[in-house]
């Protein structure tokens, strides 16, 4: 029994807008069955060899990790997955009943990863520095249950409202302020079928993996409409496939229609992240 049978109505609007507002991240335990997400791990297992071994197919981001931009087609469940009631009441609460999808991938940190340094996942813009409102988020669903020495998530609550002006190219706080953020930090480690879902501004990092065991994570974007986050990515579908979804699918997405699938050109990279392993 997962959650995808509870309406999306019954998720309450203020706990979800509190969450994110303040903390920056929040989470849903057990939204999907291990057994589903055993089925995504096998399709990213797959997906990632590929990549490796395609130019350009994986961006590094540090010593042992990659990000992977995906087609939807290339996974199974990505119906459920991005029709999930709660991805559904969360998207709506905080980016507005107009929201798109714009982003899919994945995140592997590898044994050996090193400490990120702390950063934001792309600069903020005016609509959060100076209105106030998140217009993207981030969720992730890990395919494995996530122990401490397998390169925990961190992250530190309550700074995505941060002032940018002292970070590197507007993403990386300078050294001096990482006492700051290792005074609040919390380490993730979810279980298969956990989703949880932040502000990719809340300052965040991925810390080091001493195990023999990759951490293989799922990415999805969501953007209120006019974020321009899409613009990073090459978000793509058939449209044969796309015209087979369910309308309530289709609605929310902002994707590049195509006849045949083409390899994916990675349009955002986090050059910092490859240059300032901890």
């Amino acid at each position: 029994m997962t959650t995808l049978d509870r309406p999306a109505t019954e998720y309450d609007v203020a706990t979800i807008m509190g969450s994110l507002y303040g903390d920056g991240i929040t989470a849903l335990k057990g939204a999907f069955s291990r057994e589903w997400t055993a089925q995504l791990g096998e399709d990213i297992a797959g997906l990632y060899k590929d990549a490796l071994n395609r130019p350009g197919g994986a961006v590094g981001r540090g010593t042992n990790r990659h990000y992977v931009e995906i087609h939807p087609e290339d996974i199974r469940g990505f119906v459920e997955l991005v029709s999930h009631p709660w991805l559904v009441a969360v998207c709506s609460a905080v980016l507005g009943p107009d929201y798109r999808i714009v982003e899919i991938g994945f995140d592997v940190p590898n044994p050996g990863a090193k400490d990120q340094p702390w950063h934001r996942d792309f600069r903020a813009t005016d609509e959060t520095l100076l209105r106030r409102r998140l217009d993207s988020l981030a969720f992730n669903l890990t395919t494995v249950d996530v122990e401490p020495d397998m390169g925990p998530f961190e992250i530190a609550p309550g700074t995505q409202w941060d002032d940018p002006s002292p970070y590197d190219h507007g993403m990386f706080p300078p050294t001096s302020l990482y006492g700051r953020y290792e005074s609040l930090a919390q380490r993730k480690m979810p279980k298969m079928g956990d989703v949880s879902v932040r502000s990719a501004l809340t300052i965040h990092r991925g810390t080091a993996n001493s195990s023999q065991k990759p951490r293989p994570a799922l990415v999805l974007g969501a953007d209120a409409p006019g974020a321009g986050h899409d613009q990073m990515h090459d978000f793509q579908m058939t449209r044969a496939f796309h015209a087979g979804l369910p309308p309530e699918v289709r609605d929310h997405l902002l994707v590049r229609l195509v006849d045949e699938l083409e390899p994916v050109v990675q349009g955002h990279t986090i050059e910092g992240l490859m240059m300032g392993d901890a």
